[in-house]
């Protein structure tokens, strides 16, 4: 493999290693020694296809959900499921995982703009910018860049473009799947919000206990409409303003979604 071979959208391959590497050995410590992360579910990811996979989560910070996730593939991929306390994932992780973030967010600061080498997909949001509530139309540019990244690996979404729970998802990812019918996968988080700060960077509390849930893929019927199919996606991840975690969830888990 050339030392300068590159990933669909320019990046290096060995940057994108060693930034991996980087942020996972700090993230590792993070998920597995000050706080504890519980992973239920991952065995759905045996067997998936390289391509045309969307995992739709909820959000509560802007970059630890996400590493979350990267360790969880990872692991995966050495066929080690449901923990990230294997830490040798990071010598050979998978590469062909991106993220859709928030144009803005990956401009601020040096972290960010790391970390977009990893696999984001940045866009320019369509509702807000600089803090300010916006109305504008979709850069067509941002359509092929989504595209782009679920036609050639794993992509990551979260369908509420925010991290403040039981917000409305956006269409945008439904029409994204209506069109080019991926496989897609709910993923619910939960914990981090108590744990990190808002970006995700900062732990903020030691000793709480992380929850990713990866769920069965959706039975999506395609020719429903964007409306419907949205609807679909926010019950999955249990985001929708009259779900209540069950029961015997409720008791073992935060319940700040």
């Amino acid at each position: 493999m050339s030392l300068l071979k590159k990933d669909v959208f320019g990046n290096v391959l060995l940057l994108k290693r060693l930034i991996i590497f980087i942020f996972g050995a700090v993230t590792y410590y993070r998920f597995n020694m000050a706080n504890r992360t519980v992973v239920r579910g991952s065995e759905v990811l045996k067997g998936l296809p390289d391509t045309k996979v969307l995992f739709v989560s909820n959000h509560q910070t802007y970059f630890a959900d996400v590493a979350a996730m990267f360790h969880v593939f990872g692991a995966a991929k050495w066929g080690v499921y449901n923990r990230i306390d294997f830490f040798w994932h990071l010598f050979n992780p998978r590469l062909n995982i991106y993220f859709i973030a928030a144009l803005e967010t990956m401009k601020k600061g040096i972290l960010p703009r790391l970390f977009s080498h990893v696999g984001s997909v940045s866009i320019k949001r369509t509702w807000r910018e600089a803090g300010k509530n916006i109305d504008r139309s979709v850069d067509p540019r941002d359509v092929k860049k989504i595209t782009t990244a679920i036609e050639n690996g794993w992509v990551i979404t979260f369908p509420q473009g925010t991290t403040k729970p039981f917000v409305p998802g956006r269409k945008g990812t439904a029409k994204i799947i209506k069109e080019y019918k991926p496989i897609v996968i709910p993923v619910v988080v939960n914990g981090f919000r108590r744990a990190f700060n808002k970006k995700g960077l900062l732990m903020k509390k030691r000793g709480c206990t992380l929850y990713v849930t990866i769920k069965e893929p959706l039975d999506i019927d395609y020719d429903q409409t964007p409306d419907f199919i949205l609807k679909q996606i926010m019950e999955s991840i249990e985001q929708t303003e009259n779900f209540v975690r069950p029961k015997k969830l409720r008791h073992s888990q935060n319940t700040e979604a």
